[in-house]
């Protein structure tokens, strides 16, 4: 159940980005919201038609302050399901800052971050999901984090998961129907189906929770760490990929002994590449600092480069370093650096991709091989994508409450605790898309948008 509480207001702000341009939007919303700009504007818009632009002037005691194109946005049919007024004027900080204090001089007051986007979820015009996926959509930095923000805003999640939520309140109804008749001995919910639909659920939210790895990663760009021993190329590497001197590189064995991230776009998607500390044993205690966060690097990446000399290592000894230290079965690309000193190209595996970076060789191959490897590793049957992290929290704690209800049809406990196990769930679900949302919840997600949106 929504207990959200509801202010009707009139709200104004910049809905332009900050600073000087050369048009800013401010925008008014709420019940108040045409008297309001009609007490500043040259022209009536009381017989104006919704979705109508009109030239006119922002004027303050008979003194011009600047001419504008005034836009009329009538409810329901708004982004907030109220009156909208959006007033385009030129973007020096003047006009726009004298145009906000006329506003509020006339009933106005300034929104809160994010309030525009709340109250278009309060109204119904958008769901929970949606809501936030705004937020990803202004903030997306690639071709693929917009593709996601975009089909969440559409829906994608919501109607994904108020199908599986319908599906489970109507069981959830029988129980409780059973739980009215329960000195009558009456079965209303088929526990066979029952089960069958739980297992489909539990099946249908792993899926949705595997697909977070690849969102989050698609949102705060593909962790992918440039690992190998001392003196392999690992900040050649990375500074041939960014074609600038970003890390330094010297023959001198422990240069690097902190990490060094910087992101690069391949084919749409961001790749946040980390230059390590080399991996070998050392007495130097700062060094051995810089390889222990190398190995926990490597634990928290998506994708992992790894780069040896293949003029000094062996097939045996680089195989037994990709054993020995990446134990979690992260996608790994292996490239075998230095092939301009290999005289018997046999010592090199097939699986390893050859180059010579001193030489700034095959570097586009390589950028396509980390797309492709991280693609492949990532492959997206569903249409839905889980981006966010509290839509993921919500699933795994979804998650847990369907395996109880699973649990207690196999040893057949009575309704009433099912029931209560499923309510659960639904509240889980529910928080998701805002069919179950407080004061508190709303805060906390809007207080990061940004104001005016």
């Amino acid at each position: 159940m929504n207990t959200v509480s509801i202010n009707f207001d009139t709200i104004c702000a910049i809905s332009s980005p900050p600073g000087i341009g050369g048009i800013s939007i401010i925008r008014i919303s709420g019940l108040e919201a045409f008297s309001i700009v009609e007490k500043i504007f040259s022209k009536s818009l009381e017989k104006v038609n919704g979705y109508q632009v009109i030239y006119g002037k922002i004027i303050e005691n008979d003194q011009i302050i600047d001419d504008v194109i005034v836009t009329i946005f009538k409810n329901p049919q708004s982004f907030t399901g109220e009156n909208i007024v959006e007033i385009n004027c030129h973007g020096s900080s003047f006009i726009q800052q004298k145009i906000l204090q006329l506003l509020i001089k006339n009933g106005a007051r300034l929104a809160l971050p994010g309030e525009f986007s709340k109250r278009a979820f309060i109204n119904g015009k958008l769901d929970l999901s949606q809501t936030e996926a705004i937020a990803d959509l202004i903030n997306s930095k690639s071709k693929a984090a917009h593709e996601i923000a975009i089909k969440q805003l559409k829906g994608g999640i919501s109607s994904e998961l108020k199908t599986l939520r319908i599906k489970l309140i109507e069981f959830a109804s029988l129980i409780e129907l059973e739980l009215d008749f329960s000195d009558e001995d009456v079965e209303f919910a088929d526990r066979k189906h029952l089960n069958e639909l739980i297992e489909y659920l539990i099946n249908h939210i792993v899926q949705l929770k595997k697909s977070f790895q690849y969102g989050n990663a698609i949102k705060n760009g593909v962790t992918t760490v440039i690992a190998g021993r001392p003196n392999a190329g690992k900040s050649t590497l990375l500074n041939n990929i960014l074609n600038e001197n970003r890390a330094i590189v010297s023959s001198i064995e422990g240069t690097t002994r902190d990490t060094i991230e910087e992101i690069i776009t391949i084919n749409g998607i961001d790749f946040r590449l980390v230059d390590t500390a080399g991996i070998r044993n050392t007495k130097d205690e700062i060094e051995k600092i810089g390889v222990q966060k190398t190995l926990d690097k490597i634990n928290q990446s998506s994708i992992v480069i790894y780069i040896y000399d293949s003029s000094l290592l062996s097939k045996n000894e680089v195989d037994n370093d990709l054993s020995k230290y990446i134990k979690n079965k992260v996608p790994c690309l292996v490239i075998a650096n230095k092939i301009d000193l290999v005289k018997d190209y046999k010592e090199i595996s097939e699986d390893h991709f050859p180059t010579s970076l001193i030489n700034n060789n095959n570097l586009k191959e390589i950028k396509s091989l980390v797309h492709e490897l991280f693609v492949k590793n990532n492959v997206q049957n569903e249409s839905v994508v889980i981006s966010n992290m509290r839509h993921f929290e919500a699933l795994e704690l979804a998650f847990k409450e369907l395996l109880k209800v699973q649990k207690g049809l196999s040893n057949n406990i009575p309704g009433d605790l099912i029931a209560m196990d499923i309510r659960q769930v639904l509240q889980h679900i529910g928080t998701i898309t805002g069919d179950i949302s407080s004061d508190e919840l709303l805060g906390n997600i809007f207080a990061n948008f940004c104001i005016g949106k």
